[in-house]
């Protein structure tokens, strides 16, 4: 089973509600003036390997509502607990901890960074940080999500009576397109073009993202895609992606098969990626909402994510659940006895 959330995102949630600063800090802004490198075609230059790495959370914590910076200081000191938390020591004294890890912390690649703009949350629109209230007929779904019957193991409204019950992640079929910052590892996607193309190949469940230039349209309704259909344009020296027809399989946040995502892709420099994607789905959220991440370049590698050679823990759960309910009904045997 992979985990959500890496601890050292928890640990610096922690030294967020104890920082004493007051006073607000202006973002570290790139200087987006100088012009792009280009194409052999002439098209701004995206190409390379980009880190989404980040401690920043999607969401503004309560204990800093109205700050939409961290200072200097806030930020050196949310990045030192960062790089504490991620060590091994703990371990041998907690058997949970240990248990719950899956793996020493030598095989993760952890964020120890907050963004460039030392912002207090990826989400900058709406202004206080946060993902917009649900819509009435998102809150009927979501209470439906959450009553419907479930195995054993499951919560939340996953459960275990089949592989069906489980997340398409967990199931190693996709991990959806919206991408939002990763704490953990495989947290990286590189960017390929062509004249009348551009490939974005995400190195989790290694996934590539083919986005037309040539100003197609977009596929009829009838045709729902795991990863959206995807449409791309220069605006200036930033693409601009618009992505809809979504299945309705792939939940995002709650999201239906309305869903449409636009991205703004550009060089702030030439080490940072600015990415910035709307949501809108007014079957789920009252508003859209938008997330900006800098993203730094990086000379590492993409590496094989090896999801179905490995996938013990779908085995495992649904092994767990059929033991449990065999369990069970034997005690039930023997008490009608």
């Amino acid at each position: 089973m992979r985990r959500s959330f890496p601890r050292s995102i928890g640990a610096a949630m922690v030294v967020l509600g104890v920082l004493v600063a007051t006073s607000p800090a202006t973002g570290q802004q790139k200087d987006t003036t100088a012009p792009p490198p280009r194409t052999p075609w002439g098209h701004p230059d995206l190409q390379g390997t980009w880190d989404r790495h980040s401690i920043t959370p999607l969401e503004r914590p309560k204990q800093l509502e109205g700050r939409e910076f961290l200072t200097e200081e806030e930020a050196a000191q949310l990045e030192q607990a960062a790089i504490l938390a991620n060590t091994d020591e703990e371990r041998p004294s907690d058997i949970g901890r240990d248990v719950s890890s899956a793996y020493n912390d030598f095989w993760w690649d952890r964020a120890t960074k907050v963004v460039s703009t030392r912002r207090t949350s990826l989400i900058v629109d709406p202004p206080d940080g946060k993902v917009p209230p649900l819509t009435a007929r998102a809150e009927e779904r979501a209470k439906l999500e959450s009553t419907r019957p479930v195995g054993s193991l499951g919560t939340g409204g996953r459960g275990a009576d089949s592989w069906l019950d489980r997340s398409l992640w967990e199931r190693c079929i996709t991990q959806g397109s919206s991408r939002l910052a990763s704490g953990a590892y495989n947290a990286n996607f590189q960017i390929f073009q062509s004249a009348d193309a551009v490939v974005v190949l995400h190195e989790q469940i290694h996934e590539a993202r083919v986005i037309p230039l040539d100003g197609r349209p977009h596929l009829p309704p009838s045709v729902r895609q795991w990863l959206g259909d995807s449409r791309g344009r220069w605006e200036g020296n930033t693409l601009v992606v618009e992505t809809t027809n979504f299945s309705d399989k792939t939940n995002f946040r709650g999201s239906t098969d309305g869903l449409r995502m636009i991205e703004r892709i550009s060089r702030a420099d030439a080490e940072t990626l600015n990415y910035e994607v709307t949501f809108e789905d007014p079957s789920t959220w009252t508003r859209p909402w938008t997330v900006q991440m800098p993203m730094p370049k990086t000379a590492g590698s993409m590496y094989e994510y090896a999801c179905h050679e490995g996938n013990y823990g779908l085995k495992g759960i649904l092994a767990g659940a059929r033991a449990e309910e065999k369990a069970a009904e034997e005690a039930r045997k023997k008490g009608s006895r």
